[in-house]
């Protein structure tokens, strides 16, 4: 399905934006592995998170919808079954790579993979530390799905530290020391997203600049109720709607404000975007707010790299889109892990640009440009990307004229009603 998007004249009005995707695959799992029945409000009803739970389901851990709200019935941390046959984690990286955590403790083997394009995304970044942790886990020659996980219980303890920020390598390491005879340590000098330990309430030492977070095997995970707040990186496509279309003002509501989550705000404050953070709560264990954002004279001269890279890794291409209509220039560096996304974002977001006339360099770890006075509408390829598809709708909505947003349904794997939520807002 391709998507025609024409400019607007100002966007009005509230959005809420779905439940966050991180989140709600990872209440899924500790529900799973709880013990006892977990209420799940929130649950994003995405292509992903369902994803995830069909692959439990399949673990043998039965679940049921009520309205809106997930129930999950957790089979204890040692009650899933042997699949009879493959699981498939479809489009979800994060799915195939925290399930191998699950997995390498299991008394059985399982086979996980995927769709065309997850089965080319590299996987050795969590083979190799559950392997030190004794599980054995085969994959393709390329280091990729379909992987088959010869689980061992229980696994051995260990301390890992991470060579590169990543919260699904972190987190795949301390989902597996639940199963470990002992105490496994994960040890990270730049922050990731941090919703595991704090599900599980993990501690969490700062040591010489680094963080040290350790889980003890055998922890009990008990029966509890989990709240999923809103995707920041659903909402970062409409605050920068907001701030580069004129005449805008919009309300976005019940955003997750996690500060590990938040280096997009960071980014469009720096820019200039006029953002109020308003009705500050915290939902679930998590930091949540409303957000109001205007229409804005954007700056850019902003460089991204270092340790802001995987606090805001899948807004990237909006933020990209977003120093296009900033004066200035913008460039991305370190950022290498896009090209191993659902697409070689780094390529896609510059194919992109280029089509609305920015010349823009694209080098191995980033990219690099200078804002132009006129940009032009164009037809726009998704590469079967959510976020690229997402990003370049948004771009659409302040180009002259229409544009074409090519295989836009792709949006469902993480924002099903995204185009409706963006027809609500036009004048």
């Amino acid at each position: 399905m391709d998507r025609t998007i024409s400019t607007s004249r100002g966007l009005r009005g509230t959005v809420s934006v779905p439940g966050d995707k991180s989140i709600s695959h990872r209440s899924v799992m500790l529900g799973a592995l709880a013990d006892g029945e977990c209420v799940i409000d929130g649950f994003l009803r995405a292509a992903d998170p369902l994803s995830t739970l069909a692959c439990f389901g399949r673990l043998g851990v039965r679940h049921r919808f009520d309205g809106e709200r997930l129930i999950v019935s957790g089979n204890g941390l040692h009650g899933l079954r042997s699949p009879d046959g493959e699981l498939d984690a479809g489009n979800s990286g994060t799915t195939i790579r925290l399930m191998a955590g699950i997995l390498s403790g299991q008394p059985f083997t399982t086979v996980v993979s995927g769709d065309q394009y997850l089965v080319k995304r590299p996987m050795r970044r969590i083979m190799e530390p559950l392997g030190r942790m004794g599980a054995r886990i085969a994959s393709s020659a390329a280091g990729t799905a379909p992987l088959t996980i010869d689980g061992r219980a229980p696994l051995t303890a260990v301390e890992y530290e991470l060579p590169v920020a990543s919260a699904q390598v972190k987190s795949a390491v301390l989902l597996a020391g639940l199963f470990a005879d002992g105490t496994t340590t994960v040890v990270e000098s730049e922050p990731s997203r941090d919703h595991t330990e704090r599900m599980l309430r993990l501690p969490v030492e700062e040591r010489s600049g680094r963080r040290h977070i350790s889980v003890t095997g055998g922890t009990r995970i008990p029966a509890q109720p989990f709240l999923v707040p809103g995707d920041p990186s659903s909402a970062a496509f409409f605050a920068v709607a907001a701030a580069i279309v004129p005449g805008s003002q919009v309300l976005i509501r019940n955003v997750g404000m996690n500060p590990s989550r938040t280096g997009y705000l960071d980014v469009l404050t720096k820019m200039k975007a006029r953002i109020a953070v308003e009705n500050e709560r915290t939902v679930g264990g998590e930091p949540v707010a409303d957000l109001v954002v205007s229409s804005s004279e954007l700056r850019s001269d902003i460089v991204v790299e270092g340790e802001l890279i995987p606090n805001l890794i899948d807004e990237i291409p909006v933020l990209a889109v977003a120093a296009a209509f900033a004066d200035g220039s913008f460039t991305v560096k370190g950022a290498g892990d896009l090209r191993n996304k659902e697409t070689d974002r780094i390529a896609a977001v510059c194919s992109n640009l280029r089509r609305m006339g920015v010349d823009v360099e694209e080098r191995p770890d980033g990219f690099a440009f200078e804002s132009k006075k006129r940009l032009f509408s164009s037809d726009f390829d998704s590469f079967d990307d959510h976020r690229i598809a997402m990003a370049f709708g948004i771009a659409s909505l302040a180009l002259d004229g229409a544009s074409t947003i090519k295989d836009a349904a792709c949006v469902s794997i993480s924002f099903p009603n995204f185009w409706d939520d963006v027809a609500s807002l036009q004048r």
